[in-house]
């Protein structure tokens, strides 16, 4: 049977006229898919009776297991998904986390790229997973559609994607770039690019070809360290693209005239928290156009690392701040449920007790 779930309105469009039907028809299975979230071939009454009736026999909409939702007392609600079998061999069940996370005038889902992640950020819980297998692009749909059925009676007006789950999406780069072609549609999900964000640890030939996209999410370099020899030891990619190669290809990245390249950096208590890493950092970044700095406080798992105090988060800030470098402490949500920042990883799940809610 073919998976419909995942496919563009072109593949969806030749779908249905390999069937004999009308191309249009297949634009109409977009619009119902992606936008109006029918996921069943049954309920897209649009379509004649007959077209139903055959594509129940040769066609599907596979929507992952939802194994488990974790409820935040901040809101926000970290959902696991057990994934069905796929074209590659597993060699050992696969599951995947995403989060939602609801605030005033808007909502924002993390979503996972990869099942796992074999960047190996040392500080990261996900790294500690390995890399299982990269996720297909209707497993990366999936991650948003099932959250905003699922709050559909309370959704407010603006919808935030992070590609910011586990895995490093430019390692995963066809089936993500699939996934945020359909996210970006105005027919598929109609998120704008403005609110859309794809985070990297650094994958310099990624981020060229990202560049080259047309329609494209905003940037996010995960930077985490202020010379190479620190980034080295936290971030071992760092060892195959250096902070020197990958400065330059941020350099030449197109901006638009709305948009600033972001940087993020994870606090570590004693490690890269210093008044000289800040200097540093401000180096790094003086010879880039529109920058801006996301100080994200480490959040607690079973790493030997600890946060930096509050106190030395703003001396950091304010470095940087007053060496014209736009800085904000972002403070993750869902923490207490382990689904903040660097805590997605499966093993909390049979390690920790949490509020959780059953799947209806």
């Amino acid at each position: 049977m073919t998976e419909l779930l995942g496919k563009s309105k072109e593949e969806l469009r030749e779908f249905c006229a390999a069937l004999g039907e009308p191309a249009f028809r297949g634009a109409q299975i977009y619009h119902a898919l992606y936008s109006e979230r029918k996921f069943d071939v049954a309920q897209i009454t649009n379509l004649p009776a007959a077209l139903r009736e055959r594509l129940s026999k040769e066609a599907r909409i596979t929507l992952p297991e939802l194994k488990q939702r974790f409820a935040s007392t901040d809101g926000s609600v970290r959902y696991l998904f057990g994934l069905p079998p796929s074209e590659e061999r597993l060699v050992r069940p696969a599951s995947v986390e995403a989060v939602f996370m609801p605030s005033e005038g808007r909502q924002t889902i993390c979503v996972s790229t990869q099942a796992g992640c074999a960047v190996d950020c040392h500080f990261c819980m996900t790294a500690q997973l390995g890399l299982i297998r990269n996720l297909t692009s209707g497993e990366i749909l999936a991650q948003v559609l099932v959250p905003l059925e699922e709050h559909k009676a309370q959704l407010a007006p603006q919808t935030n994607i992070v590609l910011m789950g586990q895995g490093e999406p430019l390692l995963n780069f066809e089936p993500v770039m699939v996934a945020l072609r359909i996210m970006l549609d105005p027919e598929g999900l109609g998120i704008s690019p403005k609110h859309m964000t794809l985070s990297t640890s650094g994958i310099v030939p990624g981020i060229e070809r990202l560049a080259l996209e047309k329609v494209r999410p905003k940037l996010a370099i995960s930077l985490n360290a202020s010379n190479d020899e620190q980034r080295d030891r936290l971030m071992p990619i760092n060892k195959k693209y250096p902070l020197s190669v990958l400065m330059s290809v941020c350099k030449e990245y197109p901006l638009r005239t709305w948009e600033h390249l972001t940087f993020e950096y994870v606090m570590l208590g004693g490690v890269n928290d210093a008044v000289e890493d800040a200097r540093l950092v401000v180096r790094l970044l003086t010879p880039l156009k529109r920058v801006k700095v996301n100080l994200i406080p480490w959040n607690p798992g079973e790493l030997p690392y600890r946060e930096s105090s509050p106190e030395r988060i703003e001396q950091f800030r304010q470095i940087l701040v007053g060496r014209g470098v736009p800085t904000f402490v972002r403070y993750s949500r869902g923490r207490d449920v382990m689904a903040a920042c660097g805590q997605l990883a499966l093993l909390q799940v049979e390690r920790r007790s949490f509020s959780v809610i059953s799947p209806q």
